[in-house]
């Protein structure tokens, strides 16, 4: 399943959100530091529920080293900056998803680099700032899950 990268998120909620997705979907969930909390803030733990030990959840020190530890695959920078839309996208199991802060969306160089195949963007309604970052990861999520026919799930 897809790869899911949180760049610098700092809600606990929805980084524990975001865990809990992992768990369910089997996509694999990197944080790229800082973290604008730690793994005993009780916001993350009540929102990952105890779907901690069934999430595949890897800690980065930065973008480079989270690319590092998935050579090759294609990465898409979801971001309000572009035109193109997330369902456009035919998604591998390979495939990266990356997000970025909460506040502020991915920084320019982040979105702009060498390794990011595509901007994409999810469709809102006009004059909304964004949605929810546990929600846009799920959207995205599970529009690759589909594309993958589900794999893995159960009955």
């Amino acid at each position: 399943m897809v790869h899911v990268f949180l760049h610098e998120p700092v809600i606990a909620g929805n980084t524990g959100n975001a865990i809990r997705l992992s768990a369910v979907t089997g996509a694999r969930l990197h944080l790229i530091e800082p973290l604008g909390f730690d793994f005993e803030d009780a916001k993350l733990r009540r929102a990952g529920l105890d779907y901690h030990d069934l999430a595949d959840v890897s800690v980065h020190t930065d973008l480079d080293a989270a690319l590092a530890s998935v050579p090759g695959a294609r990465v898409y920078a979801f971001t309000s900056q572009t035109d193109v839309g997330f369902e456009s996208v035919e998604y591998t199991p390979e495939d990266i998803l990356l997000f970025g802060t909460e506040p502020t969306g991915l920084p320019a160089e982040a979105m702009d680099h060498p390794r990011v195949t595509s901007r994409v963007r999810i469709p809102m309604l006009p004059a909304r700032r964004s949605l929810n970052l546990a929600n846009a990861v799920s959207i995205a999520v599970y529009e690759a899950w589909r594309q993958l026919d589900y794999r893995g799930a159960g009955a």
